[in-house]
């Protein structure tokens, strides 16, 4: 079988500028090219867009992740490119893979087999720079803080009480917990500290739901770090950081332009990971794609109860975006899975088990149609091996809930195999907008909002936090904090945050572990279970099988 960086280097693909200029009527001026196959967009001229019309959005979403994968990514891509085939002008507006995954468990975020952007390998792979940008400018407020400690520490941070650690484009489970300024008085003030993933920083959200570099600079000041020993905050605009991050990020701020393998405009910017942080691409790649297309194709990180609730409950209500259609993917064996089903045995038919499964869709469908007041179109992503008894077996249990539903082979067929659901979400678009809501109000208590996201969208029945988890609550409604809506990190495996719960689990407690403050990203950080801020690597990552040879071509990525 060819693999998916076989069939992306095997691809002819149009020349940016060319391709910018031909499908998006963008001219060369508006563009900075990183090569020949992608390229920086201009602030400047897409401020010039915003009195144009809107065209659609869409937003893929997916059930909840199990093992088999759902190709939620490629299923964003695959619709993209047969909107195109049926006349439309699609724009695909994604996130930006990590490198954690990439050369971890979960591969590469590109899409796959014939529905990929290109140039996947640089995509996958530092791309154009923005991660390393990130990560710079967070890492710098850390050392400007730990230097003005070292200098006197006017501002009297007490260094039990930071709050602001490093991070690392890469999974590293060492490096979680450390000691800091070992070595004697010259190299600092010894105390613990550890690393998140880039994916996770606050720095990567605050790009993700800027509007401007105005904006941009107005909310890394807002970024609190430490306390003082009176329990005040300090913040960014105390270390007079803010300037030089948002010089850092002057680049990364900018929206880059690919394309799929079929020459469909992509946008590509951004990735906070939707288990710890948002979930979604940039405001500003979102909003150029509505500019630019009659329909943008955006997708919202993992299943729809973490990715879909974050995109709605912080992108949309910052932003005022709202989506025309909630594209849901679910697969045959990914709904024989969450009925039960091991994954060595998934390729067996099992009728039963795709029932069982349902009651994970149903549960996801109910939530966006019910909770969030959206509309709705299921697209049965095909794998091969399923059977056509199974996929119709899934079709009908969807029909029955007066939900459309499309069978689609993007991955095998491009955008010729994605026709079906093309025609389903453009039907979708053209019914009467519905009024799209939230999971809970702005003036309700940051603990009434996780109670709200848990109970209707987790189907839990209550919540519960640790004495210091609650009384960081109360300090922060102190604070005047309680109307930021919350981001709740958890397992992205379960509606609950037990990973081994499957399908639809009910009557469960969601614990509070620890809570975070993103005054800069405007949320408040709600840390479930076990879920962690800096991954591991599996037993056998993919970093592995991940190659190059003498004349610079890569083998292995996924």
């Amino acid at each position: 079988m060819t693999s998916d960086i076989e069939i992306a280097q095997a691809a002819s693909l149009q020349p940016i500028v060319a391709l910018a200029r031909e499908r998006l009527a963008i001219p060369e001026e508006a563009l900075d090219p990183y090569g020949r196959d992608k390229a920086k967009l201009s602030l400047e001229y897409l401020s010039g867009l915003e009195s144009g019309p809107d065209g659609k959005l869409i937003l893929v979403t997916a059930i909840s992740p199990t093992p088999a994968g759902e190709g939620k990514t490629t299923t964003a891509i695959g619709l993209g490119d047969a909107l195109a085939r049926i006349g439309k002008r699609p724009v695909v507006a994604l996130r930006q893979p990590s490198l954690g995954p990439v050369f971890g468990m979960k591969g590469g975020a590109a899409g796959g087999g014939r529905a990929q952007l290109a140039p996947m390998e640089d995509i996958n792979l530092q791309f154009t720079g923005d991660f390393g940008a990130v990560g710079l400018a967070h890492n710098l407020l850390a050392a400007m803080l730990d230097n003005h400690v070292h200098h006197g520490n006017a501002l009297g941070v007490d260094l039990r009480r930071v709050g602001w650690p490093r991070v690392l484009e890469l999974n590293d489970r060492a490096l979680r917990s450390v000691v800091l300024g070992l070595g004697g008085p010259a190299n600092g003030t010894p105390r613990e500290g550890g690393f998140d993933i880039v994916a996770a920083s606050e720095v990567m959200a605050i790009l993700c739901l800027a509007t401007s570099r105005e904006d941009l600079k107005s909310r890394l000041a807002d970024i609190e770090v430490a306390r003082t020993r009176e329990g005040r905050p300090v913040r960014a605009r105390d270390l007079l950081a803010q300037g030089a991050m948002a010089t850092l990020l002057r680049d990364a701020i900018r929206p880059n332009l690919v394309q799929t393998l079929e020459g469909t405009p992509a946008i590509v910017h951004g990735g906070p990971f939707a288990n710890i942080a948002h979930g979604c691409n940039s405001v500003l790649a979102t909003r150029a794609a509505l500019k630019l297309g009659d329909y943008a194709i955006t997708e919202a990180g993992f299943g729809a109860d973490l990715g879909a609730e974050k995109f709605i409950d912080i992108k949309c209500r910052s932003s005022g975006l709202r989506p025309d259609v909630a594209v849901v993917v679910a697969t045959v064996r990914a709904l024989k899975y969450h009925g039960g089903v091991p994954v060595a045995a998934l390729d067996r038919a099992d009728a039963g088990a795709i029932d069982r499964g349902m009651a994970n869709l149903e549960r996801h469908l109910r939530n966006l149609r019910e909770v969030f007041g959206l509309r709705c179109v299921v697209a049965i992503n095909g794998f091969q091996g399923d059977r056509d008894d199974e996929v119709e077996q899934v079709r009908a249990r969807v029909a029955a809930l007066r939900v459309p539903v499309a069978a689609a082979t993007h991955w095998a067929h491009g955008g010729a195999g994605a026709e079906e659901l093309a025609r389903a979400v453009v039907a979708a678009a053209q019914e009467a907008p519905t009024a799209m809501r939230f999971a809970y109000d702005d003036g309700q208590s940051l603990w009434d909002k996780t109670l709200a996201v848990a109970t209707a969208v987790y189907g839990a029945q209550d919540i519960a936090a640790s004495a210091s988890a609650r009384a960081r609550i109360a300090m922060l409604e102190d604070e005047g904090f309680a109307h930021l809506p919350v981001c709740i990190a958890k397992t992205p495996y379960s509606f609950s945050t037990d990973a081994t719960l499957r399908a639809a689990p009910v009557g469960h407690r969601l614990d509070i572990r620890e809570v975070r403050l993103a005054a800069g990203a405007r949320f408040v950080v709600m840390v479930c279970g076990d879920v962690m801020t800096m991954p591991g690597l599996p037993r056998a990552p993919a970093a592995e099988v991940i190659d190059i040879d003498a004349r610079g071509r890569i083998s292995g990525l996924r």
